[in-house]
């Protein structure tokens, strides 16, 4: 009779995992098995040396393209705080001598300069003085027999007081005279000069030549040389002449 056979009992996945002591006992362990070639062979490292290489090709790319590099603002200097140091001894005593100096030089200046403001302003005043002396004796001597008649209007700009008074009845006297001798005065300057000055008068002398025709005489010219002493007095800013007295009288005349 033949044996019954061996009824097999179902195992779950816990029997199915499980393993023969003794089976697992000798199959070794990862952790026990020796080291081998593979195993020891350390990891790859990445090659810093190729780094550089790489950063200056991405820089080199980036200018091909047009990117510009961010501008790098360089840092601000820190701030140092120095304390005052008060002023020495020596340095206040320079100033001092400075402003000392400098006061003695505008004082000096101004003293040498006040004269020369002075000397400059008479100088004008003598200028102007001698320019209407000059302007007065031709125009008051200097006359035809058409325009006679008008001559003490014409010289009233540059007379004053009892002298225009004067002249004007003196020019009146010989209007008629000189005007039937067809008369004709010419008086030319030849130099000026202030004699004196004052604050409100002057004198000043007056050197002409003059020159007279007429029919009468063949319009033979009569030369003569005269020089005049003039006195002028200071009206608001003009000089009028209030006198005026013949100094020299050399009549040139040619003999007939």
């Amino acid at each position: 009779m033949e044996a019954a056979p061996e009824r097999r009992v179902p195992t779950g996945k816990t029997r199915r995992t499980t393993k023969d002591p003794d089976v697992a006992a000798a199959q070794p362990r990862a952790e026990d098995k020796p080291p081998t070639e593979m195993d020891e062979a350390p990891d790859p490292q990445p090659d810093d040396s190729a780094q550089p290489d790489d950063r200056a090709h991405q820089d080199d790319s980036a200018r091909l393209n047009g990117e510009a590099e961010p501008d790098v603002e360089p840092e601000p200097e820190p701030f140092v705080l120095v304390s005052a140091r008060p002023a020495g001894k020596h340095l206040l005593i320079t100033a001092a001598v400075a402003s000392m100096l400098f006061v003695a030089a505008g004082a000096f200046a101004g003293a040498t300069l006040q004269p020369y403001l002075s000397d400059r302003a008479a100088v004008d005043t003598k200028l102007d003085i001698a320019r209407t002396a000059a302007d007065a004796i031709t125009t008051l001597w200097t006359y035809t027999p058409d325009d006679m008649a008008s001559l003490p209007d014409r010289s009233s700009q540059y007379l004053a007081g009892e002298f225009a008074t004067e002249y004007r009845r003196y020019i009146d006297a010989i209007v008629e005279p000189n005007r039937q001798a067809q008369v004709t005065n010419t008086t030319q300057v030849m130099g000026t000069a202030v004699e004196s000055l004052g604050l409100s008068e002057a004198m000043a002398l007056v050197y002409t030549n003059s020159v007279s025709t007429s029919p009468v005489s063949k319009n033979v010219p009569s030369l003569r040389y005269l020089s005049y002493r003039l006195t002028m007095e200071r009206h608001d800013a003009d000089w009028l002449i209030t006198g005026m007295n013949a100094m020299t009288k050399l009549d040139l005349t040619p003999q007939q």
